[in-house]
């Protein structure tokens, strides 16, 4: 895939997940960006504690684990959080992936 479909992909998709945050009235008002980052993090917690329970089928979605699902929420809020912010996320990650290809092996450390 092109990198201008795969930018043109993901902007849709940060938009989706931003109109339906705003239709769900969590945009009422303007969010904090530190409550933002926290609700990230809680997905990422929700999945560690879905791990330690055996990564079980998720309550929600039954075709996907409860690791899937946090891992998807945490994407979600990431995505709707940007699409608020007019944050460059898509360019920002094919930046940084760019860059990471040209790091040595494990970033010269040697491990």
């Amino acid at each position: 895939m092109s990198r201008f479909l795969i930018k043109r992909a993901f902007k849709e998709l940060q938009k989706r997940c931003h109109q339906i945050a705003k239709s769900k009235g969590f945009w009422d008002e303007d969010r904090n960006d530190g409550e933002m980052i926290a609700l990230m993090h809680s997905e990422l917690s929700e999945a560690l504690e879905g791990l330690r329970h055996g990564n079980p089928p998720s309550d929600k979605i039954k075709e996907f684990s409860s690791v899937e699902e946090e891992f998807a929420d945490c994407i979600i809020r990431i995505l709707d959080t940007a699409e608020a912010r007019n944050y460059r996320l898509i360019e920002a990650i094919l930046a940084k992936l760019e860059y990471n290809s040209r790091r040595p092996y494990k970033h010269g450390k040697g491990f």
